[in-house]
């Protein structure tokens, strides 16, 4: 059995349910600014890798286990191992990624946690990111965040189903 069908069985057989329907029901045109976003995103000159990687630190920085599987599900289906999936909630310490992709998780855990002693995103870490990365690739790495923060009140608050593609992931 696959591990998606394993998820589907696993959230019917524990009765898994979103605590919102569909926003797409109601708001059908995020659907257009969804996509916008995400083809801008995989259209610019970041590896769809180091997106994948970023976001999927985000998911474990914010606590959303609905984002954490989508992408990780991702992050196989391209071909990742499971040693890169696996450390990136340790990446500091981990030898499995470039120097690049350190700096986007280094800077997205400097948007996204909680810095009490000063700016998040500090000279220091803007730049090293920009160092390795041009102004269009900063903007798209800042794109990719700023997409999945858009979704991050929509998978904490509306809770849709882990493990279901887009539009099959509520319960109503």
């Amino acid at each position: 059995m696959s591990t998606s069908s394993t998820i589907d069985a696993t959230t019917e057989q524990d009765g898994i349910q979103s605590r919102l329907p569909n926003l797409i029901h109601l708001f059908p045109e995020m659907a257009k600014l969804s996509g916008a976003v995400r083809n801008a995103v995989r259209n610019g000159p970041v590896p769809q890798a180091t997106i994948g990687l970023m976001l999927l630190r985000a998911a474990q920085v914010v606590g959303s286990t609905y984002h954490a599987v989508s992408l990780t599900d991702n992050l196989r289906k391209a071909g990742e191992t499971e040693k890169r999936i696996t450390a990136v909630a340790t990446w500091q310490g981990a030898p499995y990624f470039t120097e690049a992709e350190r700096v986007a998780l280094e800077l997205v855990e400097a948007v996204l946690a909680p810095n009490p002693f000063g700016e998040r995103v500090c000279d220091e870490v803007f730049a090293r990111a920009s160092a390795l990365y041009d102004e269009e690739a900063l903007w798209t790495l800042t794109m990719a965040m700023g997409h999945f923060c858009l979704f991050v009140p929509v998978a904490l608050i509306g809770k849709p189903i882990p493990g279901r593609p887009i539009g099959k992931n509520y319960s109503e």
